[in-house]
This record gives C-alpha cells, structure tokens and sequence, in this order.
C-alpha cells in the first residue's frame, strides 16, 4: 500500500477510488437524489412573481412611496392598451369609426368578470392632436399568466371587430404577451456538443458519458431550485442562468476527468487506479475551477439587486452541483464501462493519435513559441480594437420596441409613438410628499407650482393634472418628454428635472421623486455602472488569491487576470457593436438596436471570468506539472498544450455551441446573452489562452513561476497537479520553485 499525503489531490483519489469501487451505490444515490428534489418540485408550492425591485435607487423609493400612499391600487393585474388608427387621409373621430371604437370598449368591458375597467379613448381624451390615433386602456384584475383563454379571446375579438370597420388596431401592454418561444438554434446546443465529443473522444460512451452526467446535473439544479421556489423566493427566471452554466460546465467538468482517465489508461493504470488517479488530478482542477466560477457568481450580491443576487446563487448551487457530479458520479460511471470510454483503436491495442508528442497542442505551441512577441502584440492588439465599441456602451432596458414588427406589441408602440411623439411610450411618473405642508390648500398649491416648473422644463411636452391620495397628503402626475426612453435626451432631461428640486423644494416645502418604467431602467444602468468597478475587484481580487495558492506564482495570476480583462472587454465591444450599433444585426435577425440590457456586463463580468479560469486551471496547472518536474519554461509550456490543449479547445466549442444556441432566442436579450457568452469564449479560449499566455509565460521564463520564499511558506499547499499522487521516478529531477532556484 502506497502512502498518500493528506491533500487535496489525495482527498479526491480515496474519493474517486472509492466511487469507482461503489459504483452502484454511488449511481443510486445520485438517482434518489434526482427523484427527491424532482418529488420536492412537484409538490412545492408555485414559485412567486420575479423580484424585480431596485433597492437604493430613486425609482425604486418612488414605487414604495406611491404602494404605501395609495393603498389598494396595485399594478399587479394584467393591462392592455388597444390602438387605434384611422386609414390614410381619414380621421379616427369619423362617426362610423368612432362608433366601432367604443362598441370594441364596450364588448371587453362586458366579455370578461376579470375586467377591471375598460377606458374608451373618447372618455380619457386618448386621441392624437390630428385626429388620427386612439387608445383605449383596458385594466385586469388578475396578471397576465393567470388570464383566462376567453379573456383573451374577448380582448382579440374586440379588435377584430374594429378592424373589419376599417381601422388598423394593434394591442399592446401586458395582457396578451407572452415569452417569445425558442428560436430554430436553441436545441442545437447539446447535439453539437456530443459531435465536439465524439471527435475528441473517438468513442460514443465516452462522449455520452459528460452529457448524460451533465444533464443529470441540470435536472438535480432545477428541480432544487422549483422546490425550494417558496422558501427563498425563486422564481422561474432564477433558473435560467442555472441551466445555461449548469450545462455547459457540467459537460466540461466530465470531459476534463474522463479524459484524465484516458490518459491514465494509457500509461498502463488498471482502470481503478486510472479513475482514482484522474479524480486526484483533474478533480483537484476541476474543485479549483468550479471555486472561481462560484466566487464569481456568489460576487454578483455586490450589486445589490435581489433578482440578480439570487441568479447567481441559483447558478452557484448548479455549478457545485456540476462539480459533485464530476468527482462522484463520473468515476462510478468510469467503473462501470471501465473500457467502452477507450477509444476504438486503444481498445484494439493500438497507440492513440492524442497521446503523440506531435500532436495539434504540441504544434501550435511550437509555433507560438517560435515568435512570441508579434503573437502577443498580434493578440492584444486585436483585442484592444475589438474592445474600443465599450467606450460608447449605453445601458438600459428595451421594451415592444425590441420585438418583432410582426407583433401587435411592437406595431402598437410605433403607432403611439406616431400619433402623440416617441416621448408617449415612456412617460415620467412624478411623486410629489406633500405631508410636511399638509392637507388643503396649500398642498395643491405647492404640487401646481411643481407642476408649472417640470411643464417649463425643456424636453416636457405635457404634464397631466395631478392625482392626491385620499389622505391629501401624496400627489402624482405624469410628465411626457419629447424624445424616445431609450434615447440619450431622455436620460438627461430626467437628471435635469431631479437637479431643479435644489430650487424647487424649498420654496413649495415639499420633496418630489422622478420615477417610471423609464427613470427605473436609467436609475438601473447607473446603479449597475457604479457597481461594476467593486464587483471587479472583489472577484478578481478573491480569484487571484485563489489561482495564487493553486499555482504558486505572483505572475500567473495576474497574467490570468489581464488576459480576463482582455477577452471580456473585447467580447463586450463585439456586443455593442452588433445590439447597439446594428453591425451585422441582420445576420442575428434583430428587428431592431439600442441600449445593452443593464445587467449584461454584469452577467458577462461574472460567467465569463469564471469560465476563464477553468481554462487557466486546466491548461496552465500541467504548464506547472511539467516545470516542477525539471522541463525548462519553454519546454513545460509544450507539454502543457500537448496534455491540455485538445480537452480545452472541446470545452470552449461546447461552451461555444450551448451559448450559441441561444442566439436563435426569439427574445432581443436572449440574443444578447447567448452571443455575448459565445463570443467571450472564443476570444478567451482561442486568443487570450492559446495565444496570450504561452507568449507571456515564454517572455517570463523561470520569474513566471517566482514567489517569494515568506509567501511560499504562508500559502497553503493543495497539490492541484496531483504531485502528491505520483510514484517517486529514480533519477527524475524535480524542480522546486523559481524562488529557491535563486530567481
């Protein structure tokens, strides 16, 4: 019996060892697993409405003051707002066209008790200045999803009627949308991955093998999280980043230790040996990766929006899940069918074409070697270029305008916004506090002259009568700016108004708030801006003090990170070029650009870093393998990409081919997210780790893997390689850091 120190590495061995020897227990467990969270979900209470509350922003605290003023006029229920046009050169006010109008109000306002109220245009004065466009307003008592298919069928039956009068009537607001079904790409995904597997591998099982045990994963995630949807306030949109990361690592982490164990096989291990050794190996890379994507993740709560605290807990559970799975369940399964993961030429006895020290890895690393200072300028200069679009990054949030012309949303909202200006499709809510003046007189004279100065505001082309509450002591009104929510004049007319209360206030005692779906989605972007540069430096920060324990180096780290910042900076210039700009937008099929969803370099900061260093985990930590043994850095760099660079180029396509998939969305931010992710992987995969580090690890030489000898005593030893796992080699020189060899 070999001794085995007590590390990481030897931890992970006894354990896959263990599964490997268990194995039908250990599927078992797994199974009960599956079907307790799956019976858990099926009895759980619904999960509750999306959290979609701002804290610390104006907005937000507008919203709160109007629910806790006017009690009992919530806007939970479902609204629709119909439109109405009149034919070219005719008017909408024509006798027989105004009567089909109110007849279709009429026929809602009596077609369903789920109506709460049915306000015709010619009641509310709802009609255009030249008399071509009307809208009625149409109120629920229950939220869209709850909306019954006669109501429904009434509403659309209502605007048929309209319509054989003549008139074009598109209906927009909440009532009849829906979620925008899948697009022809997005179940392209997994069948892509198994072909990237399929040629890796050079076996089906062993291609089936990290799909099987990643979709198991998944299945544990989101059944856990619909099960515990009550207790924590999950809802259903907390699950989708789980199931995209849960995906696309759950299949990495497999891939990594199945193919650990291949190469174990090799070397002529027994097979428990071999999965043993590769859950000591590749397992300690795969905890070390799946600790960074989690304090990313967990990372996104400095933020401090709830719904995005919770998505990336949500996603955290699905990752460590991923990474149990791979540790646990992969080598029970690797017990299993021992030999079928083997390639069909290794099964025959035959040499396999990867185990070749002129392989791909070992080729393209000779020749990046070769010429290591014009591949590094050639590499950050590239991304450099495609990162300068982030300097006109504008954040924010689309709405109808975004959809489809061929929805009645998005027709609905261009024809408001042609009949009473770009400004009516997102007006500003104004909350006036008047309880430090009091009921009366006085409180409706202070809102008035609020009124009167917001009225003379350059950028407001009306202002409604204002509404108290019935206490007297609350007033709001709405103001509409002349340009569209998401254009930049809107933002600074908002600002503009908030910065008249310094000369506003103290004459009328009263305090007043800007608020809105319009100043919400503003106040959001510069709450995430703000955000973003302490989320940076908290995951950063925590993740090189992680990759620093793991490698051992001052240097590597800090490469790691640079390289990070490059990859996702250029990834997000690709995106506003493409959703903001519109280069290329035809080929993704937008109907429209604008502003990047607010949470996306957020989102994108905190996937992609994390998925970089799994990169950086796999690839480099056999850079440092081969060091430690006595390979000069040029030589370790080459034995790294010969072990390591097939296995990560399969993990960054089937990241790349999940990812994309998503780009068939048929929802605008669907396709952002999907191509923002599947972008950032190809530039941190194939530019920054292919091409960045082995030139900087080249230029470093030995000082790349230099720590200080008080550092190297104070830094716990992990054993990430698996050192600790290897048999002594008579005469093999090992090399020990470059601070004791005098570096």
């Amino acid at each position: 019996m070999i001794w085995r120190p007590s590390t990481v590495a030897a931890y992970l061995y006894r354990l896959g060892r263990l599964a490997f020897r268990r194995r039908k227990a250990v599927v078992l467990v797994w199974l009960a697993v599956l079907a307790a969270v799956g019976i858990g979900a099926a009895v759980a209470p619904s999960a509750p409405d999306t959290d979609t509350s701002m804290p610390g922003i104006e907005s937000q605290k507008a919203f709160d003051l109007m629910e806790q003023r006017f009690p009992g006029t919530s806007t939970d229920g479902a609204s629709a707002r119909i439109v109405f046009a009149a034919p070219d050169g005719q008017k909408v006010t024509a006798q027989a066209y105004k009567h089909a109008v109110e007849r279709s109000v009429d026929t809602i306002a009596d077609g369903s008790p789920q109506v709460s109220s049915a306000v015709g245009p010619f009641q509310a004065n709802a009609v255009s200045k030249d008399n071509t466009t009307a809208y009625a307003s149409i109120t629920y008592k229950a939220a869209s999803g709850n909306l019954t298919d006669a109501t429904k069928k009434s509403l659309q039956n209502a605007a048929q009627d309209a319509r054989d009068a003549g008139l074009t009537v598109d209906i927009g607001g909440t009532a009849l949308a829906s979620t925008p079904g899948g697009g022809a790409t997005e179940g392209v995904g997994v069948p892509l991955a198994a072909v990237v597997l399929v040629i890796t591998f050079g076996s089906l099982a062993a291609a089936g093998l990290p799909l099987l045990t990643a979709i198991l994963g998944v299945g544990v995630s989101m059944a856990g999280i619909m099960a515990l949807g009550s207790v924590f306030g999950l809802s259903s949109e907390t699950g989708t980043l789980a199931t995209m990361l849960g995906l696309a690592v759950g299949i990495d982490y497999a891939l990594f230790v199945v193919s650990r164990y291949r190469e174990e096989r090799a070397k002529g291990h027994h097979s428990q040996e071999a999965a043993a050794l590769a859950a000591g190996t590749a397992g300690s890379a795969v905890v070390f990766a799946g600790l960074t994507v989690v304090i990313a993740l967990t990372g996104l709560s400095v933020v401090g929006i709830p719904l995005l605290t919770k998505m990336g807990l949500a996603a955290s559970g699905a990752v460590l899940i991923g990474v149990l799975i791979a540790l646990t369940l992969v080598p029970a399964l690797l017990g299993t069918w021992p030999n079928a993961v083997l390639a069909r030429r290794v099964r025959r006895g035959r040499k396999a074409r990867g185990d070749s020290d002129r392989n791909m890895g070992t080729r393209w690393a000779r020749f990046v070697l070769r010429r290591p200072l014009p591949v590094l300028l050639l590499s950050v200069v590239g991304l450099g270029v495609l990162a300068v679009p982030v300097m006109d990054l504008q954040l924010g949030s689309t709405g109808a305008e975004a959809k489809s012309t061929a929805t009645t949303e998005r027709r609905a909202y261009d024809e408001l916004a042609e009949g009473f200006g770009p400004g009516f499709n997102g007006p500003l809510t104004v909350v006036v506090d008047a309880t430090a003046a009091g009921p009366g007189a006085h409180a409706k004279s202070a809102v008035a002259t609020i009124g009167k100065k917001i009225t003379d505001t350059d950028g407001i082309v009306a202002v409604s009568a204002p509404v108290f509450n019935a206490a007297g002591t609350t007033a709001t009104f709405s103001a509409t700016p002349s340009t569209a929510p998401t254009d930049q004049a809107t933002v600074d007319l908002i600002h503009t108004i908030r910065d008249e209360r310094t000369d506003i206030d103290p004459h009328t005692g009263m305090s007043f708030f800007v608020t809105g779906t319009t100043a919400l989605d503003i106040d959001m972007a510069g709450k995430v801006q703000s955000a973003l540069l302490p989320y940076l430096a908290v995951v950063v920060g925590l993740a090189v003090v992680l990759l620093l324990i793991v490698f051992r180096s001052v240097l590597v780290p800090l490469k790691a990170a640079v390289g990070f910042l490059l990859s996702v900076l250029a990834a997000l210039g690709s995106v506003v070029a493409v959703f903001q700009w519109g280069w290329g937008a035809d080929l993704l099929g937008l109907e429209s650009t604008g502003p990047i969803m607010s949470l996306m370099p957020i989102f994108m900061v905190g996937i992609v870093f994390g998925l970089a260093m799994d990169y950086q985990v796999f690839l480099v930590s056999r850079m440092r393998e081969a060091y430690v043994h006595g390979e000069r850095p040029a030589q370790a760099v080459v034995s790294g990409f010969r072990h390591s660079a097939r296995v990560v180029v399969a993990a960054a396509l089937i990241m790349m081919a999940v990812f994309s998939g998503f780009i068939g969305g048929g929802e605008s931010m669907i396709k952002m997210i999907g191509f923002g992710l599947a972008t950032a992987v190809l530039f941190d995969a194939f530019v920054v780790r292919m091409a960045f580090v082995p030139t900087v690890l080249a230029l470093l030489g030995d000082k790349a893997w230099w720590l200080p000898r008080w550092l190297d005593q104070l830094l716990p030893k992990v054993d990430v390689e698996g050192e600790s796992l290897a048999r002594p080699i008579v005469g093999a020189p090992v090399r020990e850091p470059a601070e004791t060899a005098g570096v």
